[in-house]
């Protein structure tokens, strides 16, 4: 296992064995955080989007005026509308119907500001962080892809099959949100 992934508390220094999902969690992040594969593309892209000519919106979108990163702010609104169009996936009544699709439309609009505020970050990590970065965005890709797909369902009428690509929608959530945590939290990254 990764040293930097010891199964060690950050806050107390004491030792704890992590289930084996967890052990098995950790050494996957291990792998991605060790692997130099995609660290041409990381560069690459780091390098072109701390060039963008941002001027004082760098600053906001890295949360320097509220005194931490606003990414974790910003990804509550379409998390958030997915989550609750899935609890209401559930519900049967015709009365609700709708929602699902308007909470799905809401939270793809929603998606620009923390992908943006997410990128911001993301170009300034370092490698290990940024392979771990870079999974968590891919993870987003498809998590975006899976709820564009509900959503036309869902306009078409289909909500069966808008139901089935919220579900996948949502499990990659689930997976971007453990990578992102990892990076955000583990690893301490996103001071402003």
């Amino acid at each position: 296992m990764n040293p930097s992934l010891s199964p060690i508390s950050e806050e107390s220094g004491s030792s704890f064995s992590p289930s084996p999902p967890s052990a098995a969690w950790l050494t996957a992040l291990g792998r991605i955080e060790g692997s130099t594969v995609a660290d041409p593309a990381i560069r690459a892209l780091q390098r072109g989007i701390r060039s963008l000519p941002l001027g004082d919106v760098r600053d906001l979108l890295r949360g320097r005026p509220l005194g931490h990163p606003v990414h974790p702010v910003l990804v509550q609104v379409p998390i958030g509308c997915w989550l609750s169009a899935a609890v209401l996936d559930v519900v049967p009544k015709p009365a609700v119907r709708t929602a699902p699709t308007i909470l799905t439309a809401v939270g793809l609009a929603g998606i620009a500001p923390a992908a943006l505020s997410g990128w911001t970050d993301w170009a300034d990590l370092p490698p290990e962080q940024a392979r771990v970065g870079l999974a968590h965005a891919v993870t987003n890709v498809a998590a975006v892809a899976f709820y564009t797909g509900s959503l036309a369902a869902r306009l078409r009428g289909r909500s069966a099959k808008g139901k089935l690509w919220s579900l996948a929608g949502l499990t990659a959530v689930a997976v971007s949100g453990a990578l992102g945590g990892h990076v955000a939290y583990r690893r301490a990254i996103g001071g402003v």
